[in-house]
């Protein structure tokens, strides 16, 4: 029986794809404030700016393509059960060939009601616009699939099981600063091998059975498949 290997991965796994990042030099929220674009606060005082920053957004996710280190991943399937925690809300994971993909904080390729019952159904943008005519079956304007500052993550219970079932944990491209999803590292079971892979991973609070390695998602992907492989 193959084992089950579960990816939790954040933004310095698609800044190789040219995705910006929020909080490195140079990222997204330096020319944005979080308030202006990224609540539901936001939407309500100006939907038209909150939705022509995903629509950017959106454009340049439909621009990219996906990097070694998601094609990686999804070779994975070749020896493990393999699940993927991120917290993107790009959809590359899922262009690299994962057939297991959880989005913690949404989907950009993906609108969803801004009335009630917004978790109920989501709809499929085509092309990388939406715009103030797109509504949902009940007349509410569609707004992105994204889980905003200030709102509950619907996926954090499923990414719990997920992460409490793994028998390998790889955290990769995430600086495990956005909580809750942060928290969900520790629900590992204690006979789960786990691996962080940043640059910066020797900065990194994890418990102490983490193996850490220090690299780009890519160059990190390549190490441990090769540990775990062998």
């Amino acid at each position: 029986m193959k084992k089950k290997l579960v990816v939790f991965s954040g933004a310095g796994m698609s800044a190789e794809s040219g995705i910006g990042t929020f909080r490195d030099a140079g990222g997204l929220w330096e020319q944005y404030n979080i308030e202006d674009v990224a609540t539901p606060e936001a939407w309500k005082k100006n939907p038209d700016l909150v939705t022509d920053f995903y629509n950017q957004r959106r454009k340049q996710v439909i621009e990219a393509v996906p990097n070694s280190a998601h094609l990686l991943i999804a070779s994975l399937e070749k020896y493990f059960v393999v699940h993927v925690v991120t917290q993107n809300i790009d959809d590359l994971h899922e262009r690299a060939g994962s057939s297991s993909v959880l989005h913690l904080h949404g989907n950009i390729r993906l609108a969803k009601s801004s009335g009630p019952n917004q978790e109920d159904r989501y709809y499929p943008i085509e092309g990388w616009e939406l715009t103030a005519n797109d509504k949902c079956p009940d007349g509410f304007p569609l707004r992105p699939h994204v889980v905003w500052f200030g709102e509950q993550v619907p996926a954090l219970n499923d990414a719990a099981k997920i992460i409490q079932e793994a028998d390998i944990l790889v955290v990769v491209g995430t600086s495990l600063q956005v909580y809750p999803a942060a928290g969900l590292v520790h629900l590992a079971p204690g006979n789960c091998k786990c691996y962080v892979i940043d640059p910066n991973s020797d900065e990194f609070e994890v418990p102490s059975n983490f193996i850490k390695i220090k690299a780009n998602a890519s160059e990190g992907m390549r190490e441990l498949i090769q540990r775990i492989t062998d």
